[in-house]
C-alpha cells in the first residue's frame, strides 16, 4: 500500500475485476475512455476493442497519436452501424472475428486493462452469443481488468460482473432532432 499526500491509501492493482457500463444513457464509452486515461497515467498498458464501429471517432485519432500505451482496434465494417439496418453476414463475421481477437488479447498477457466497447450490441443483434462472451469472461486472467460497454447488457453478463454501472437517459437533445456532433458524440 502507498499513502498519498492526502492520506488516501492506494493499493496496487493485484486483481483485475469485470466492469460493465450499460444503459440507454450517453456516456458508456466516454467513461471507459476516461478509465483508459487513468490507467495509462498509472503506468498500465491498455487495449480497446470497439465493436460495430466502422469509423474512427475523434477520440481514437488522438489516442493513436498521443497515447501509444493504448492499443485500439475496430471490429466494424464498411456497411456502417448495424443499429440502422439488418445485420449482414459481414457483420456476423466482423463481430465473431472481433470476439476471437478480444479473447486472444485478454489472455495474451500484454495488457493490464482490456476495454471491449459496445460488445453488448453484437449480442443484442444475434451476431455473437451471450455464452461466447461469458466464455471470454471466464477466461479472463486474474490480474487483468476487463471493461465491457454497451446498451442492453444481458442479465447473465451482469451477474458475472464485479461492477455494473447503468447510464440512464433522463433527457437528451436527440429527442429534439439534434444529430451527433463532431467532438461531442463522435
Amino acid at each position: 500500500m502507498k499513502k498519498t499526500d492526502r492520506n488516501i491509501i492506494i493499493n496496487p492493482m493485484t486483481r483485475g475485476y469485470i466492469q460493465i457500463y450499460t444503459g440507454d444513457g450517453k456516456g458508456k464509452t466516454t467513461a471507459a475512455l476516461g478509465l483508459a486515461m487513468r490507467a495509462v497515467g498509472a503506468g498500465l498498458k491498455v487495449y480497446i476493442g470497439q465493436f460495430v464501429k466502422e469509423m474512427e471517432y475523434s477520440e481514437i485519432g488522438v489516442i493513436r497519436e498521443q497515447l501509444p500505451k493504448i492499443t485500439v482496434e475496430l471490429f466494424g465494417n464498411e456497411a456502417g452501424c448495424i443499429i440502422d439496418r439488418e445485420p449482414s453476414e459481414e457483420d456476423i463475421r466482423s463481430a465473431q472475428q472481433g470476439l476471437a481477437r478480444a479473447k486472444a488479447v485478454l489472455t495474451g498477457g500484454e495488457f493490464d486493462l482490456v476495454i471491449l466497447d459496445e460488445l453488448t450490441i453484437p449480442i443484442a443483434f444475434g451476431l455473437i452469443t451471450t455464452e461466447a462472451v461469458l466464455d471470454l469472461v471466464k477466461d479472463k486472467p486474474e490480474n487483468v481488468e476487463l471493461v465491457i460497454t454497451g446498451r442492453n447488457a444481458p442479465q447473465e453478463l451482469i451477474e458475472a460482473a464485479d461492477l455494473v454501472t447503468e447510464m440512464k437517459e433522463i433527457k437528451h437533445y436527440y429527442q429534439e432532432g439534434v444529430l451527433s456532433r463532431r467532438g461531442i458524440e463522435c
